[in-house]
């Protein structure tokens, strides 16, 4: 699991391997998200910068509006969780990232995703 804290926004994630989802030379991993609002204001997360490497140094960007479909509004106190999917060409690599989280006055921050493996058990010593 990695754990993140930004401006009072707290992002936890931890990947999944999916066997039951995997095929020949495609690993699928689910990873869930927790975001929480730790701070003192609220936030609303807008947009999303995820980056996957896999084992081969091979990196893919992905940048979005939103989670799953959602801006989440979080008031203080005030979580959100999601699972979502990544396929990788290799059995383990890592992904990163960050939230474009947004105040009510029209101020913005990136809430830090911290690295988290993605690997298939027993694949790494």
């Amino acid at each position: 699991m990695s754990t993140a804290v930004t401006q009072g926004i707290r992002v936890e994630v931890q990947g999944t391997y999916r066997p039951d989802r995997s095929e020949a030379g495609r690993w699928l991993f689910t990873y869930t998200v927790r975001v929480a609002n730790r701070g003192s204001e609220p936030a609303q997360l807008v947009s999303r910068r995820w980056i996957i490497t896999d084992a081969n140094g091979e990196r893919e960007e992905v940048v979005g509006e939103g989670v799953i479909g959602q801006q989440p509004h979080l008031e203080p106190g005030e979580e959100f969780e999601y699972t979502s999917f990544c396929v990788l060409e290799t059995p383990h690599g890592s992904m990163r990232g960050s939230y474009r989280m947004q105040r009510p006055d029209g101020t913005s921050f990136e809430a830090r995703i911290a690295p988290f493996p993605l690997v298939v058990p027993g694949r790494l010593n």
